[in-house]
């Protein structure tokens, strides 16, 4: 039983009994104990590794809500409006126009000899009144299907030959989430999954938009390991046996370099199958792979106008979003989930799908009365001061998604909720106040994987254009930092083993140049990351120094 004590120029433990240690000692895999070398050397004989001598250790950072699909997406051609890092550290621009998209499409396809082309990452909202329709896409192809999933993934748009092959391409078509043009005839323009399933296969993407293969697994570990991330979660996971064996076998890879929370995700089952399965897949967790949550998709995106808005609804007076999962349907997975001892996340954004999920956990948890459930409301972008008292009562927690006040804060205080309420968008400092445990995320591939960035987004609020959105929301740096270790690592029931440096946890450590805590504030999001340490195996992130 070896013991390797590291040697840094800091260490943050994120323990309020030892904050600050220049030591950590690790055996088989795990912390014996932070502090002074002497303190250390009483574990007995050791090997000293300084190479980390001159840098920072903080714990792991843990991703609350992201998905091995950001892996997979590269696969794919890139159309969002923001540059971006792909696995590799190679750095996409940002397309800046609805022609800037179709050129790069056209580029893809011209280096693609057949079959159907997908782009992914889009967002019209930055383009003014103009969606992508198929007359936007036709231009790229008229004989091969082609899609673009927009940055939510809760929108695909297509081109009239993927419409055609779905049998979309008729009159009299009349279902919320597929927009018709002045011909009465689909724009191309799809919402949830009900619209968007059928077409899915006939553009390239099938099962595929939220299953994984090898490919995406150790694309999706590289983003990580570049993003300081040891514990990451998959939010939305099919887990059918090939994909389970698959998840299974890689993580079990000596070098694998990430642990990783797949939810399965309540979409195409019943409440009790569910929930039967996800009870089952408990029984297979490994170290680096737990399974047992599920997640339910309440509603859509605030930016993609499919979110449920409480009155008056949106502030340019589009229409109101889509339940993308009936109240019945949720009030039943919670009670069942309870019962069995399952954890359930939801997604909400609008403000009444949170109503709608607080009032079905009223009436679950008065018929299965359960301590310390951790039921974890994620995004919840616009839940008010009143809401965060409810989910106190409840016992809930909150994973808020900071990083909408950089990419979507302007069009959010121009166009979809309006000045008042973008100001109490993703309100950290209000659950902070009403007790309500909370972390902060990506949602990668929706916004890149980041946690020091989604830190940053919480500290400063910070649109795109400058503009500070809801100074009274701002929070320090140090409870952005306790956001994306301890606090993620409790909506995950796993903060007895990760979240911070102390003795008997999991030697997961996040490795930076720079002192996070000692920075400018306003340079959190530019510390640098070498790389990452997992379970004791050091991992130097693709192109670090």
């Amino acid at each position: 039983m070896t013991v390797t004590i590291y040697s840094a120029r800091k260490i943050i433990t994120m323990n309020p009994s030892q904050p600050q240690a220049t030591h950590v000692a690790v055996r088989d895999g795990r912390i014996l104990g932070a502090g002074t070398l002497d303190e250390l050397a009483g574990w007995g004989p050791h090997t000293l590794d300084a190479r980390f001598a001159d840098m920072v250790l903080m714990p792991g950072l843990v991703e609350g809500h992201a998905h091995l699909m950001a892996g997979g997406f590269w696969r794919h051609t890139y159309c969002g409006y923001f540059g971006v890092g792909d696995p590799d550290g190679r750095d996409w621009p940002g397309a800046r126009s609805l022609d800037a998209v179709v050129e790069r499409l056209k580029q893809a396809l011209s280096a693609k000899p057949d079959g159907p082309l997908v782009g992914w990452g889009l967002d019209p909202i930055y383009y003014g009144t103009q969606r992508l329709t198929r007359e936007h896409l036709d231009r790229v192809s008229s004989t091969r299907p082609v899609g673009v999933l927009h940055a939510s993934c809760h929108i695909l748009a297509v081109n009239t030959v993927a419409l055609e092959r779905a049998g979309y391409l008729k009159a009299g078509m009349d279902h919320p989430g597929i927009a018709l043009g002045a011909d009465g005839l689909p724009t191309g323009e799809l919402k949830g999954p009900e619209a968007m399933g059928p077409v899915f296969p006939h553009v390239g993407l099938g099962r595929s938009f939220l299953t994984v293969d090898d490919p995406a697994i150790r694309a999706f570990a590289k983003l990580a390991v570049r993003a300081g991330v040891t514990t990451s979660t998959d939010l939305s996971a099919e887990l059918v046996e090939p994909e389970l064996d698959l998840l299974l076998r890689i993580t079990s890879e000596d070098d694998f370099p990430l642990r990783l929370v797949p939810f399965l995700r309540l979409l195409g089952s019943t409440p009790a199958a569910a929930v039967e399965r996800a009870a089952a897949l408990s029984t297979r967790s490994t170290e680096r792979l737990r399974l047992g949550g599920i997640k339910i998709v309440a509603d859509g995106s605030i930016q993609g106008f499919s979110a449920r808005l409480r009155w008056p609804g949106y502030y340019n007076g589009a229409p109101n979003g889509l339940w993308y999962t009936a109240p019945e349907r949720v009030l039943e997975c919670f009670t069942l989930a309870l019962q069995r001892g399952v954890q359930v996340h939801t997604h909400t954004n609008g403000d009444e799908a949170t109503d709608m999920v607080l009032d079905c956990m009223t009436q679950a948890l008065s018929k299965v009365p359960t301590r310390d459930h951790r039921f974890t409301l994620q995004h919840c972008q616009l839940a008010d001061a009143a809401q965060y008292r409810r989910m106190a009562a409840q016992g809930m927690c909150v994973n808020l998604f900071a990083n909408h006040h950089h990419y979507w804060g302007d069009e959010h205080h121009d166009i979809t909720v309006g000045p008042e309420r973008a100001q109490r968008m993703n309100a950290c400092a209000t659950a902070l106040a009403a007790g309500v445990p909370f972390s902060i995320h990506s949602d990668a591939p929706v916004t890149p994987l980041g946690p020091l960035f989604t830190a940053w987004c919480a500290v400063h609020r910070l649109t795109a254009s400058g503009r500070v959105l809801g100074a009274h929301e701002r929070i320090g740096v140090r409870d952005a930092l306790h956001a994306v270790t301890l606090g993620a690592a409790w909506t995950l029931r796993l903060d007895h083993e990760v979240g911070s440096i102390e003795c008997g946890k999991r030697a997961d450590f996040c490795v930076l140049h720079e002192d996070p805590l000692s920075v400018d504030p306003m340079a959190l999001k530019d510390v640098r990351i070498w790389g990452t340490v997992v379970g004791g195996r050091p991992f130097q992130a693709s192109g670090a120094a």
